[in-house]
């Protein structure tokens, strides 16, 4: 028996197809079954796994022993959008950023200023003009690097009273005018906030694994990038 499993959104473009097949001796098999044969076939989705919610015939399957059989329509659903109630400090995704969302995670009562920086995809870069651009990253690590940046400059601004860093970073193909890069920096006085922003940006560009393909007239190029300086690292790799 053939189980055909529909993908969407990240997950399709994580497996690279929107559908999935795996085949069964018997003519019927349950939940939990398809559930470890994916884990051991589909390395990919193994991370994923544990926040994925099964779906038979366009409805949510919460029955590890239910049956699927031959002409049933299985899809697997990630967390979907909208679905949390607050946005994660530090994010790297396909979806438009939100700014509200961002400036909330950062401010404290104790915040006198909020600056919020906005990586917007410009017309032109080094004489060439742009018409978009494609943001392409190592998601998984690049998260991890927004938070290893944001934190080693709370670090270095310990005791101006900076409260909280947020980044967020767009991967895909972006249009003129559209936003790249969100970080958000709190502090108690707006000298501190502005300067942490302006070194948060800094050091995401240095550390994070994201790269850019320029789509003009003339085609397509990489964008020529620095060598990477990992959070705590005096020089840059390969130095």
């Amino acid at each position: 028996m053939r189980v055909r499993i529909r993908l969407f959104a990240q997950l399709r473009e994580l497996m690279g197809s929107e559908f999935l097949d795996e085949e069964f001796e018997d003519g019927a098999v349950t939940v939990a079954e398809l559930q470890r044969r994916l884990e051991q076939s589909r390395p990919a989705l193994r991370p994923h796994l544990a926040s994925l919610a099964l779906a038979i015939n366009e409805e949510y399957c919460v029955d590890a022993s239910t049956e699927i059989r031959e002409r049933d329509e299985v899809a697997l659903i990630q967390p979907i959008s909208g679905g949390a109630e607050q946005a994660p400090p530090f994010l790297v995704t396909h979806e438009p950023l939100d700014r509200d969302a961002l400036r909330e995670l950062v401010r404290t009562d104790a915040s006198g200023a909020v600056v919020l920086f906005e990586g917007v995809v410009r017309n032109h870069h080094e004489g060439r003009g742009v018409a978009r651009l494609e943001y392409e990253a190592y998601a998984s690590m690049a998260e991890r690097q927004l938070e290893a940046a944001s934190r080693e400059v709370l670090e270095e601004f310990a005791g101006r009273e900076v409260q909280r860093i947020a980044a967020h970073h767009r991967i895909g193909m972006l249009e003129i005018g559209e936003v790249s890069l969100l970080v958000a920096v709190s502090a108690s006085h707006r000298r501190d906030a502005f300067e942490a922003a302006l070194r948060a940006v800094d050091r995401i560009k240095e550390t994070v694994p994201v790269w850019k393909r320029e789509h003009g007239l003339d085609g397509s190029i990489w964008q020529e990038g620095v060598s990477p300086r990992p959070a705590g690292a005096e020089h840059p790799a390969g130095a």
